[in-house]
């Protein structure tokens, strides 16, 4: 019995290393995945959408699963971040790199005010606050018709090529468009690699497990949930700044609270608290809209019965239970 003891643990050492090596290189693997997803697809601007929407999942992802705040108002992050770089683009004729910029940036001080007023709440009071704040951004974009369009959105978001390094490429191909997007979601991929493998990451893991004992430790829990806002904030925006870049237009739609529901969605279907369980709520929601809305009108009653059927069966997400199957 001991010999077959020791040898189970023996086969299990190479198993448990690979665990361990995919763990520790997982933004270069999603990374890698990203890359070869356009070829699976039968559609790349499908592809495109589903990065971006796991990016902004990826950034909400960051405060509800790793810190374990729960956020109904994302969407004025991602909305945020998508008009400020149309607005760069359409009203200050600013190149697209910068546009990318001052939308990510945008994204990341909206969080800050918000996150300001918020922050000190707790459990659904938090959750009813950001909604709230997220109904006034919405709103302030609405009557801002100069600069935003108002209900009709903005429009004139046109990026026909694009140099880098001195090359030309044409920004209206698909492919080319979900690479230069692909390029920007896998610096954010490793960015936050990056930052839940550093002391910080485990302090919001601290926060979020026991958050008395996080602070009896002498860390400042409150500064912590602001700077993750603003963290998850800037993540978002630059997913809106990409799919302005994508549409060619910023509908007022971004800045709905079911856009909210979309990152809270995509978050449980893939596994909140995951690297890479955003992208895989993403896909599968985008997946399951663009494919049942071929048939019916009445897509969304089809996608929340997925949704409860995942929920009731896969309580850790879709790709948070796989992981729970093949860990050692």
């Amino acid at each position: 019995m001991n010999d077959l003891s020791q040898t189970m643990a023996d086969t299990s050492v190479p198993s448990k290393g690979w665990f361990e090596f995919a763990k520790r290189h997982r933004a270069l693997l999603a990374s890698l995945f990203v890359l070869v997803f356009p070829l699976i697809m039968p559609f790349k601007a499908l592809a495109a959408s589903i990065l971006i929407y796991g990016l902004y999942a990826l950034g909400f992802n960051l405060l509800f699963g790793f810190l374990g705040l729960l956020s109904f108002g994302h969407a004025a992050l991602f909305g945020t971040g998508a008009y400020l770089c149309g607005i760069a683009i359409v009203h200050f004729h600013l190149p697209w790199y910068a546009a990318i910029a001052v939308g990510t940036v945008s994204g990341a001080v909206m969080a800050a005010a918000i996150g300001a007023l918020a922050i000190r709440t707790r459990g659904i009071y938090f959750a009813m606050v950001t909604m709230a704040l997220a109904q006034c951004v919405y709103y302030l974009f609405y009557q801002a018709v100069d600069w935003t369009g108002g209900e009709n959105g903005l429009r004139g978001i046109n990026v026909h090529n694009i140099n880098i390094f001195g090359m030309e490429f044409d920004f209206l191909n698909p492919l080319t468009r979900y690479y230069v997007i692909a390029a920007f979601v896998i610096l954010a991929l490793f960015a936050l690699s990056r930052i839940l493998a550093s002391p910080f990451g485990a302090v919001i893991e601290a926060v979020r497990e026991n958050e008395a004992r996080a602070r009896a430790s002498g860390y400042n829990v409150t500064l912590t949930r602001l700077i993750t806002f603003i963290l998850s904030g800037a993540f978002c925006g630059l997913a809106g700044a990409l799919a302005a870049l994508q549409l060619s237009i910023v509908p007022i739609e971004m800045l709905y609270y079911e856009t909210s529901g979309m990152a809270v969605m995509m978050s449980l279907l893939g596994g909140m608290g995951t690297f890479f369980g955003p992208f895989v709520g993403a896909a599968v929601f985008l997946l399951l809209e663009n494919l049942v809305s071929l048939w019916t009108i009445h897509w969304q009653l089809i996608v929340g019965a997925v949704f409860v059927v995942c929920v009731l069966f896969f309580p850790a997400g879709i790709w948070g239970t796989i992981l729970k199957r093949i860990k050692p």
